[in-house]
């Protein structure tokens, strides 16, 4: 089964695993009424409750393997499964009943919904299991395609006859490869000419042809292409070219011409949006919420050393456009040229220069440091645009200049003010290279998830204040 249909096949039974969910508080509601002795009244409360299980329920299934259908998967691990997200949602609900102070909600009810929502849960992912795989084994819900191939596409098409839930069931092979001949051809017909596939495609119920050829050759694809289109038939390109290492690959249009692009970044368009909002909406809700310890900083620092309030120094940002990054100051006035003077003091490897008990922090931007606070002013480079809540911390561009190539690509998202290396515990004994690795690790794994938990795990290093 290729990604769209099991996205598709997954939100459908998302859907259908809510409603269930609905029906089981239902059951649990007038059940608890019926056997329970007391008078419990039918009000907006539990029209609330009923309200939130449509978004808890639907987010967090579509956050799980439950919706999807493996071929080969144990009824324990189905149940530890669904337990556990029946579990945590009946939590999350108890806890919105807190927050909203629900106060007429019956415990017994949730408690008693948990308990039916994961027999029916259970019930239904079982059957529907059984369902899917007897459709399988008999070879209905399938497409049937046609494969066109050579001696390097002997592992891909052995998955197509292993992996029958994909819901492919292969016609015939082509390839004048010798392996794919001696591999498959006792149990499919291999034919040798790809020019025989436009009366395959008229003769045979076709439903679509994928071609996984290490060599793509145009003229060839264009005539196979313009064969399937003339009977509606898919036609599905694979090549071991697009398999490049940390790369994504998506098509891109600009008018009707197609652009095949590669990434190595997160492409998933909504949650980037939604990462912008959130580091707006926060940003400003943060600054008007501090705006009082602002400007008490601002005071603290102007009457206890010469020189400026925010600290403004040129950084690298995003595929390295520079922008200037505020802080308040914590060090003496032309700190940067004394810098010169320590660089045999430095601390860390690399193009970084840090040291534990740097001679040029004021007293105050002692403190400002170890508590995190001298990073707040940045929160208005987040509001500008320049810089993220959680990204890799923007460099100075003479240590750009410096980097090796594999690390340029820690730009290539936006920087921000915390992220996995802040969060160390043993961040300050952490090497360069070590460090540029985290950052990449975030790149190549990053979320919305991921952010919040960095966010709060950044909470929990301010509050430790493991600063320096």
């Amino acid at each position: 089964m290729v990604r769209e249909r099991e996205d598709l096949g997954s939100q459908i039974f998302g859907i259908i695993i809510t409603a269930i969910s609905l029906l089981s508080f239902i059951l649990a509601f007038f059940a608890v009424r019926a056997y329970s002795g007391t008078e419990i009244k039918y009000d907006t409360q539990y029209i609330t409750v009923v309200l939130l299980i449509i978004p808890i329920w639907y987010y967090g299934i579509n956050r799980t393997n439950l919706t999807k259908f493996y071929r080969a998967k144990d009824s324990i691990i189905i149940m530890l499964e669904s337990g556990l997200f029946v579990l945590a949602g009946t939590g999350i609900l108890a806890g919105f009943t807190i927050l909203f102070q629900l106060n007429n909600i019956n415990l017994s009810i949730l408690l008693f919904f948990a308990a039916i929502d994961f027999l029916l849960l259970n019930l239904l992912i079982i059957f529907s299991y059984g369902y899917h795989k007897n459709l399988m084994d008999k070879g209905m819900n399938t497409r049937n395609v046609i494969v066109i191939a050579d001696q390097n596409c002997v592992d891909f098409v052995e998955k197509l006859f292993l992996h029958k839930e994909w819901g492919y069931r292969i016609m015939a092979i082509i390839s004048d490869a010798e392996i794919i001949n001696e591999v498959f051809g006792t149990r499919v017909k291999v034919i040798d000419q790809t020019n025989s596939l436009s009366n395959l495609i008229k003769t045979h119920v076709v439903d679509e042809v994928l071609y996984c050829k290490n060599d793509i050759h145009q003229d060839e694809i264009k005539t196979l292409v313009y064969a399937c289109e003339e009977i509606g038939v898919i036609f599905r390109l694979q090549s071991a070219f697009f398999q490049m290492a940390s790369t994504k690959t998506h098509l891109s249009y600009y008018d009707d011409i197609p652009f095949l692009t590669f990434v190595n970044t997160p492409v998933n368009k909504a949650a980037h949006q939604w990462k912008f909002v959130v580091d707006i909406v926060a940003s400003f809700f943060i600054i008007l919420i501090w705006s009082p310890v602002l400007l008490f900083i601002a005071l603290a620092i102007k009457f206890t050393s010469k020189g400026p309030v925010i600290f403004s120094q040129k950084r690298v940002g995003l595929r390295g456009r520079e922008f200037n990054i505020y802080k308040f100051r914590t060090m003496v006035q032309d700190a940067e040229k004394l810098k010169a003077l320590l660089e045999a003091q430095n601390e860390m490897d690399g193009p970084v220069f840090k040291i534990k008990n740097d001679p040029r922090i004021t007293p105050i931007g002692r403190f400002l440091r170890k508590s995190g606070l001298d990073e707040i002013p940045q929160f208005f480079n987040v509001l500008k645009g320049d810089m993220s809540l959680v990204g890799p911390r923007p460099p100075l561009p003479k240590e750009v200049e410096q980097y090796e190539r594999w690390q340029l690509r820690r730009l290539s998202m936006r920087p921000g003010i915390t992220c996995i290396w802040q969060i160390a515990p043993n961040r300050n004994s952490i090497s360069f290279e070590e460090w540029m690795k985290l950052d990449l690790q975030y790149i190549d794994s990053w979320s919305l998830k991921i952010d919040f938990l960095l966010l709060f795990k950044t909470f929990q290093t301010v509050v430790r204040g493991s600063g320096q």
